[in-house]
């Protein structure tokens, strides 16, 4: 997504306890500058990945997407368990891991042994970001805590991401997205009245998570942190910081009003299958062709637009339906209407009309629709890149 002005960097970086990495500084970018190499915006930047699977390997994807210089740590005997995960390609590497360890650099280290700890506590030495998900308490275990390291690097960036957080009674169990998900009341709030409550078959959690650790780190090197912190916007000595991330905070924060509602009205937000509860129209409708499409016409004017382009001018005009607090009250007609309308018209029809009306809508897309559709290329969501000479498609 972020591809068109990146590079891709593949390889590995071989460090021993004696062998010393170079400090590195931030570019300056000049008028000249070639935007894609030496103007981006992180480059200069050392981040120490310790992660597996997909929240802190997320957070050392986007920072190597603009220019930071990621070394992603690996166990040994196999590494990241992401590498041999879902579908391979010929070499039997997950074509997931081709994409999620983008632009880092490898090292197989054995945090068990004390010569492993050793060379980690020397890179993070010479780092400005540590991004580690192990359960809380292991780091310093190994003696590798943020306090441990504050010692000789006190600017370092110290991104914690764990189920339930570093602190509270619940910190020490341990934590995956699909079990914080239903604990932060994402999976609560999906699926239809009366079934089972549904996961959208992705790791959101993980992927949220990441997010909220990319954002803290960024703050913290703007407030100070990593080996040049007075060259940041702060001023004096670089101060590191700890971002804490919890996998069922980072899914509770995307909760909207369901808590100042429970709080002030005692309401349990339910599930409500393909709508949401409190904005109407806004729903997934079956066509003629057996294709289904969104439609989002819950806006006043819009509202009225749609309704004229469906031709149901009573209700476009019906005083009752002029804002969404009434509709509300009318879904259920409403959305008769609709699915009457687009049963009786293809998808494309349904689309073409709405479109004109300048009611958002859109179709339902798998994979295959990504790839044939023009707006994908021309947004440059797609990255080609070589694998082993394979070219491969990638985010």
């Amino acid at each position: 997504m972020f591809a068109r002005a990146l590079t891709r960097i593949t390889g590995h970086l071989q460090s021993t306890a004696g062998g010393a990495l170079l400090p590195v500084r931030v570019a300056a970018c000049s008028a000249s500058s070639d935007a894609t190499q030496d103007c981006k915006p992180l480059k200069g930047l050392r981040v120490l990945e310790l992660g597996q699977l997909i929240a802190g390997p997320f957070v050392g994807t986007f920072l190597g997407y603009f220019g930071a210089e990621v070394i992603k740590i690996e166990p040994p005997n196999g590494g990241d368990p992401i590498r041999t995960w879902r579908h391979l390609d010929s070499t039997g590497t997950s074509l997931w891991w081709r994409s999620i360890s983008r632009n880092k650099k490898s090292v197989t280290l054995d945090l068990r042994q004390e010569s492993g700890r050793a060379i980690l506590a020397e890179l993070a030495n010479q780092s400005d970001v540590l991004i580690e998900n192990f359960r809380p308490g292991r780091m310093e275990q190994w003696g590798l805590g943020p306090a441990d390291l504050a010692h000789s690097n006190p600017g370092l960036v110290y991104c914690r991401i764990s189920g339930y957080g570093q602190t509270g009674p619940d910190s020490a169990k341990p934590g995956y997205a699909s079990v914080c998900e239903a604990l932060g009341g994402l999976r609560f709030v999906n699926g239809f009245p009366g079934g089972p409550p549904v996961r959208a078959n992705l790791s959101l959690g993980d992927t949220l998570a990441g997010l909220h650790g990319l954002i803290g780190v960024l703050i913290a090197l703007l407030s100070g942190g990593g080996r040049r912190g007075s060259e940041t916007l702060a001023t004096g000595p670089p101060r590191g910081q700890v971002v804490d991330v919890a996998i069922f905070e980072s899914v509770f924060n995307m909760l909207e009003s369901v808590i100042p509602e429970y709080d002030r009205l005692g309401v349990i937000r339910q599930p409500s299958g393909s709508t949401i509860t409190g904005v109407v129209p806004s729903n997934t409708y079956l066509c003629a062709d057996k294709r289904w499409v969104v439609i989002g016409g819950n806006g006043d004017s819009i509202f009225k637009r749609l309704m004229t382009a469906v031709g149901r001018d009573d209700m476009a005009s019906d005083k009752r339906l002029e804002t969404n607090v009434g509709r509300v009250k009318y879904e259920p007609e409403i959305d008769d209407a609709l699915a009457t309308w687009t049963a009786s018209n293809s998808s494309a029809e349904v689309l073409s009309a709405l479109e004109a009306a300048q009611v958002p809508c859109g179709p339902l897309y798998s994979v295959k629709e990504m790839f044939e559709d023009k707006h994908f290329h021309a947004r440059g969501l797609f990255e080609n890149v070589l694998v082993n000479g394979e070219p491969l498609v990638i985010p």
